[in-house]
């Protein structure tokens, strides 16, 4: 019984060393490493390529003009130079159709799924900027694995270090899968996810706040009970809003929206 105490007590202190050695580029801690969450995300990406019922992934062959389009409009995220983890994360979008609903996730890792019914809600090209900024914030802010730590704790990481359970990062990639629809995040991190956006934004020809009108449009509609799991953490449409354009304003950002007449070509790109 003390063997097996002190082996645990060694494992423990090496895996605080493994932990410090993995703390992210943000100075937040995070036990998994980023090739864990390359991994977990590559793993959760499979499983939704294998479920087309719950997840209608556009062909990417057969729609090459739309996901051109959309993977430029990633690229200037990516290259805003704001992006952290830009090299090491696979960055792969896909395309869900879905026309009845308005929602988007993020994986670890660097996927991003985007459903057909949010694109065409969108006016501009500018409110889907915001959106896909949200999106890459959750990734390149690492959240879900930051959830993971607290839902598992710390024995089942040691253990995931320690490649003793190589079936648990399959079995957390199906779990992750099975409810990315409704992936939700604390108000915190959700607050980190627009006022990133917001940044990225600033380092590109888009309207910084692009997040914004999306907000302003639900709010309009009277649509606050359709806003999408992605953002509907936050009780307050309206405090949201204010938020953002207080980010853009402490940045000193460009406001005004690019709206390129492309965005309406790109809607047209998909299926009716």
């Amino acid at each position: 019984m003390r063997k097996l105490n002190v082996s645990v007590f060694l494992i423990a202190l090496l895996s605080t060393f493994i932990f410090k050695a993995c703390k992210d580029k943000n100075d937040d801690f995070v036990f998994l490493s980023i090739e864990e969450d390359v991994e977990l995300g590559a793993q959760v990406a499979s499983e939704i390529e294998n479920d087309p019922e719950q997840f209608p992934v556009l062909d990417e062959a057969e729609y090459a003009d739309a996901y051109t389009y959309l993977n430029g409009l990633l690229d200037e995220i990516l290259n805003s130079g704001e992006v952290a983890y830009k090299e090491e994360f696979a960055w792969d979008i896909h395309i869900i159709e879905d026309d009845s609903t308005l929602n988007a996730f993020a994986t670890p890792g660097g996927y991003i799924y985007v459903y057909t019914g949010l694109i065409k809600y969108l006016e501009q090209e500018d409110d889907l900027m915001g959106v896909l900024g949200h999106e890459v914030a959750h990734s390149d802010l690492r959240h879900t694995s930051k959830n993971l730590q607290v839902q598992y704790g710390l024995s089942f990481l040691i253990s995931l270090i320690s490649g003793n359970n190589s079936s648990d990062l399959t079995k957390i990639a199906g779990q992750i899968a099975g409810t990315a629809t409704g992936l939700t995040f604390s108000r915190a991190y959700e607050k980190e996810a627009d006022d990133k956006s917001v940044e990225y934004l600033a380092k590109t020809p888009y309207a910084c706040n692009g997040a914004y009108s999306f907000f302003q449009k639900l709010i309009d509609e009277g649509n606050t009970g359709r806003l999408p799991a992605f953002l509907s953490t936050h009780p307050n449409p309206e405090d949201r809003v204010e938020d953002i354009n207080v980010k853009a304003d402490e940045l000193g950002c460009d406001t005004n929206p690019l709206n390129p007449a492309s965005y309406q070509d790109f809607k047209n790109m998909l299926p009716n």
